[in-house]
Parts: C-alpha cells; structure tokens; sequence
C-alpha cells in the first residue's frame, strides 16, 4: 500500500492544477464560482485528457449551477439530465471516494455508479437547502501481473487491431459515473484506502461481470456495504473455471488478496458447454475453446471450484460458493432445468472445500417461480439479468453471507434489508433503483425562482 500511496501522490503532484491538491488527497471543486481552497477547479468545460489527468469523459452534457447561498465549495454544482462521467488518473488500488452533494436553494436527488456501472450510491436525496457528504470505496486496476506478465484480455475489453483497452475495467483511470432525476455534484475527493480496508473478490462470468447494460449482482452488491469495504469485481465474460485460470485472472487475484480477504466465486454458466468457441476470445486464442474448458458437473467442476477454495485458505482468504443462477425459458416465464447439474454440484463443491456456500441456483428459482410473468423483468435473455433482477439477486448475495454468519456482515450499511426469495422485496412495480434514461438528451434550466428544470437541448 506504501507503493501505492507514494505513486498515488506522484501523480496528484503532475496534475495542471497541482497546488490545489493536498498531501494525502485529489480534492475538485465543481461549479464556475469561486474554488475552494485546496480544491481544483472543475467547469463544465473541463475534459479528460491523458496530459490533464482528470475531466468529464466526451458525450458529458453538463449544465453548471451557482447559488447566491453557501460556502465556496458547496453555492455552486454540476448537473445534467442524462448519466455524465468524470475520471481521474490513477495508478491500481483501492481508493476512498468523497462527494459533497446537494443544492444550497433547492433539492437533489444522485445516483453514483463507478468504473463499468458499479451501483455505489443509490438515490442520496438531498431536502431544500440541504448539502450532503457521502463516501465509499472503489478498486481500480490494469492488466499487469508481477515480473511483467499481463492477464489476456478478451476482445470486450481489450481492441486486438490497436492493442489499446476498451474496457473502464482495466484502464488507468478511477471513473464515477453520475445520474438520477436532479443529480447536483459539488465536490469530489479521493485518497487511497485505508490498509484495513477488507476486499470481496468476485469471480464469475457474464452473469456475475460489470456489464456495460443491465446489471449483475456483482455490479449491485457495493452498494450494501460501507467504507471498511471495497468491491473488485474480476468476472468476465465466457469465464469459466478453467478459463480463468489460463487467462491469468486468479494469478491477477492472488497477487492483490491479502489475509482477511473474501473471495465469492460463482462459475457453471459456461463451464456447460462442450463444443465452439467462445466469440469473445480471438479466433486463434484456444482459451476460448469450449471443449478445452468445459468441467463435467459432478467431476472437475467439483474439484476446480473445490481447489479454488483450499487455495484462497492458503493464502488467508475467506472463500464462498455461489452456485450459479437459474436460466429462465422467456415464452413461459419459467425456469429451466440447464444449470440444475451445476446447480446442485456446486453445494458439493462447496463441501470438498469445506468453504461457505450461497445457494443462488436455489433462490433465482423461488424468485422466478413466485414472479410469475414479472421474472421477464428480471432478465434481459433467458440467461442474463436486467437491472431488476440484478438488484434482487445482491440482495440475495447478502442474505447468504448472513446466514453462513460471515465476519462481513459486520459491515453492512445501516438499513440493509432483509430478504426471502419466496416473496421478493422491492416488488416489479415499487423499484424504484435509477437505470439510465434511454431518452434523447436533456439540457438543465434553472427558471426565475430558482427551480431547476429539464429541457430539451
């Protein structure tokens, strides 16, 4: 972490605006009025650039807002109708995100997602005049392993003709993304994690991966969890048990973890199949063949996900099964029965590894068995979830690490709801959880009694 730290500050001190950055952190003042001391001034004109370091990434149409009330960091703030996105240059590592949110003469209400649509914040609401400030953790990282090995990256998130990367993943930058019905930024701060910091690892594949539309559990689960927490998210698509070994993602994994860390891994989806190729791989790349990492159910798809586990004990790590999610048939609204030898293997994978075990496979069917027509809204194919059934499948995520009595219950954000896949909660008709608007763009206007509105651009 000292390593982290020292380079984290090198690259603070490169900054345009240097001296408005402190010793310890990268603080920006938003807004076209007065900065704040020890603040780096951010306008709706200020684009990211590699040689800036920090800016909204293109396609942000943000609107700035000054107020005659409040300090110099919080009387004036950005907005925007539609979802914009601001990064910053940093080196790999966890880091400790501050917001100060809120209008100082009128209402706010923010979403905050990071990197590939991590749910950080859901909906901070702010009353009349009322200015918030709100924090949470994010893991940034690149490809790059110990004595100059990389990870292969498949072509979703990496461009093979130019060699440069796609994916907001494995890119050099912490990026936040903002958005809801009136969402008003006034300040961001960022500093490295503390070393105490517990990291939850997430191996898994399409299902489980940041999704760039939709969502995934493992995209929605850091937003039950509070600062002692970080998130870092490793599935991808056409993982399976086999595949993330060769591809060097467990390498990635077990060079970052440290004692105390938790490890939930939920593969089967892919491990499946048996013939083809995998279209995310290069067609000469034969990590992506199905039939070179396909795992029987009941035989080395046991023992892979079993080894994973006694090797995360090795090095101090707390693993957790996860089997994987029912397939739904999308005519009937039913599931079907193509997971269920994974389904139910992964419980004995569980047992050989003697680890704890999240039977997802189990409550994905009771929540599609009591939805009825509603389960249609849980995913976005007979295979993948939308943004509704991501939000239910963290939730139950979270009710498995409270019933294996798991240390990292302890951190929990307050209000963290219990949950019974038998009567799912929130209903279709009460989520209320922001997705971005698919809607043409939207220009802030604020109207002569101070009221800030959306127009058309």
């Amino acid at each position: 972490m000292k390593y982290y730290l020292t380079v984290f500050l090198a690259a603070c001190a490169l900054m345009a605006a240097a001296p408005a950055a402190s010793a310890q952190t990268c603080r920006f003042d938003f807004g076209a009025a007065e900065t704040a001391d020890g603040f780096t001034p951010v306008t709706a004109a200020t684009l990211y650039s590699d040689a800036l370091g920090y800016g909204f990434e293109p396609g942000a149409a943000v609107t700035e807002v000054t107020r005659k009330k409040g300090t110099a960091l919080t009387r004036d703030y950005v907005t925007s109708a539609d979802p914009f996105r601001f990064s910053v240059k940093l080196p790999e590592g966890n880091y400790k995100v501050t917001l100060t949110l809120g209008d100082t003469q009128g209402t706010s209400r923010t979403t905050v997602k990071s990197e590939v649509r991590r749910l950080m914040l859901e909906s901070v609401e702010t009353g009349k005049g009322e200015v918030r400030t709100v924090s949470f953790n994010v893991n940034i990282r690149t490809p790059k392993l110990s004595k100059g090995n990389e990870i292969k990256l498949n072509s979703r998130e990496l461009d093979y003709a130019t060699g440069q990367i796609k994916s907001l993943t494995w890119d050099d930058k912490l990026t936040l993304q903002f958005h809801d019905s009136m969402p008003a930024v006034c300040a961001v701060e960022i500093e490295p994690a503390a070393d105490s910091v517990v990291s939850v690892f997430i191996i898994g594949d399409s299902t489980v991966t940041d999704q760039g539309g939709g969502g995934t559990w493992g995209q929605y689960l850091p937003r039950w969890f509070d600062t002692r927490v970080v998130v870092s998210n490793h599935a991808e698509s056409g993982m399976t048990i086999k595949g993330f070994r060769f591809g060097r993602r467990w390498d990635k994994i077990m060079e970052s973890a440290k004692p105390g860390d938790y490890l939930l891994i939920q593969l089967g989806t892919n491990d499946e199949k048996s013939k083809g190729h995998d279209p995310m791989w290069d067609a000469e790349d034969h990590a992506g063949d199905w039939v070179r990492t396909h795992s029987d159910p009941e035989k080395d798809y046991v023992w892979g996900l079993a080894t994973m586990a006694l090797e995360a004990k090795r090095h101090g790590m707390i693993p957790v099964i996860v089997s994987p999610m029912t397939k739904i048939d999308r005519r009937t609204a039913t599931s079907t029965e193509l997971m269920t030898p994974y389904g139910i293997n992964a419980r004995r994978g569980a047992e050989l590894g003697e680890c704890a075990y999240i039977d997802l496979w189990g409550m994905s069917r009771d929540i599609v068995s009591t939805l009825g027509q509603d389960a249609l809204a849980v995913y976005s194919d007979g295979t993948h979830t939308d943004n509704y059934g991501a939000y239910l499948f963290s939730l139950c995520i979270v009710k498995g690490i409270r019933e294996n009595g798991l240390g990292l219950q302890e951190f929990l954000l307050p209000g963290t709801p219990s949950f019974d896949p038998k009567a799912p909660a929130p209903a279709l008709k009460d989520f209320t959880c922001p997705i971005e608007p698919r809607r043409a763009p939207q220009r802030p206007v604020v109207r002569p009694n101070g009221q800030t509105e959306f127009g058309p651009l």
